[in-house]
């Protein structure tokens, strides 16, 4: 004899992921309980769906804010007594990969930042991030390429200038990579500078006729 299956309450499942075709958080399923949980903790938002009520967190959030309600949520939806799937790209408390995955965030939030720029000085912001002499990324990633050029040199026992020719380009690339921090810093002191109103022509005032001196 089989034994009984025990009863699930399917719909007391919530899962929190990021819809890959319209880039929102999205949390499906769950009882009104639940929603009120996500709506007052994660600031979730209730939405009509083809097959039901779903919630969703409000358009354009960064990356950020995004991690942290949808994480929020989660942890007082677990703290309730609901089981939660929770999307590991949204969990700000996953370690593996951890310090990959906040590069990444960290360059996808300068390219919203740049995308939503309202003046200049706020590209000339994003460009210095880039770019900046010390702790630029373009600086840094010269860097890692100069130390592997020279450990992959090492490692496979080859003099300087001796090095097979795809190890001996490292070296170059590094180099166009220092000229394009150049480049951009220069861009950055440029946007960086206020806007001049453009100048206007002086209005043409009268003509005055030419005076002439009688003898």
């Amino acid at each position: 004899m089989n034994p009984k299956e025990p009863d699930f309450w399917v719909l007391e499942y919530v899962t929190i992921t990021k819809d890959a075709r319209t880039g929102l958080v999205v949390a499906i399923g769950g009882t009104e309980k639940a929603a009120d949980i996500l709506q007052r903790t994660g600031g979730f938002l209730s939405a009509p769906g083809p097959r039901g009520d779903y919630h969703r967190l409000p358009h354009g959030l960064p990356i950020e804010q995004q991690r942290l309600k949808a994480t929020t949520a989660s942890h007082a939806l677990l703290a309730a007594g609901h089981s939660v799937h929770l999307d590991p790209a949204l969990n700000m408390l996953a370690i593996p990969d951890g310090e990959r995955e906040a590069a990444l965030r960290y360059l996808a939030r300068l390219t919203e930042q740049v995308a939503a720029a309202e003046t200049s000085s706020q590209v000339a912001e994003v460009l210095t991030e880039v770019a900046a002499p010390v702790h630029g990324l373009l600086p840094l990633t010269r860097e890692v390429i100069v130390r592997a050029w020279i450990a992959a040199s090492d490692l496979q026992g080859a003099r300087p200038g001796e090095e097979p020719e795809p190890i001996a380009r490292l070296g170059g690339t590094a180099d166009s990579l220092s000229e394009a921090a150049r480049v951009i810093l220069r861009a950055r002191n440029h946007a960086a500078r206020p806007a001049q109103p453009p100048a206007t022509a002086p209005a043409p005032g009268r003509v005055q006729p030419p005076i002439f001196r009688r003898r």
